[in-house]
């Protein structure tokens, strides 16, 4: 990895923090509180995922596990940072050894047995991520009345409007 390629990094993550922190004093440590992630447990997961593709071998695929599992609870935890929405974001735990198994999956020996546990933990990330999303939904409608009328004056016209012969 060149100088170019850490300093485009930081930089994109600068301006990520000061564009979610419009009119905020923020210092160095600010910084670190919010970046944590991107600083410590991203790039522990892209070692092990250079690990494995500086040198493609199926036997080698069990690094990706633990790389998939930490590229996934770092994307996580820094969309949690960012926005402040760990309600709406924590099924992405239940879906990190999902991730890091299908990795293993893909570049492994393509065991037909992980897909098990993959599908199940897969599953159980999406329906809480669905449930917990529809929940915040709805609670960003309730406090809008003209929306509610909205969906209900759009519900009632495709009830009762004209249908088109096919």
């Amino acid at each position: 990895m060149n100088v170019r390629t850490i300093f485009g990094a930081v930089l994109i993550l600068v301006g990520l923090f000061v564009f979610t922190n419009r009119g905020a004093s923020f210092e160095v440590g600010d910084i670190f509180a919010i970046f944590w992630p991107s600083i410590f447990i991203l790039p522990i997961s892209l070692f092990f995922h250079w690990l494995y593709f500086r040198e493609p071998n199926p036997k080698m695929a069990g690094v990706l596990v633990p790389g998939g599992l930490l590229l996934t609870v770092g994307t996580v935890c820094q969309i949690s940072m960012l926005y402040d929405n760990w309600d709406i974001m924590w099924p992405g735990f239940i879906l990190a050894p999902a991730v890091g198994l299908f990795e293993l999956y893909w570049f492994g020996g393509r065991e037909k047995g992980l897909l098990i546990p993959i599908t199940i933990l897969s599953a159980i990330s999406v329906i809480f991520f669905g449930a917990f999303t529809l929940g915040s939904v709805f609670s960003f409608l309730s406090d809008r009345p003209i929306l509610v009328i909205g969906l209900i004056a759009i519900g009632a016209f495709l009830l009762i409007g004209k249908k088109k012969q096919a």
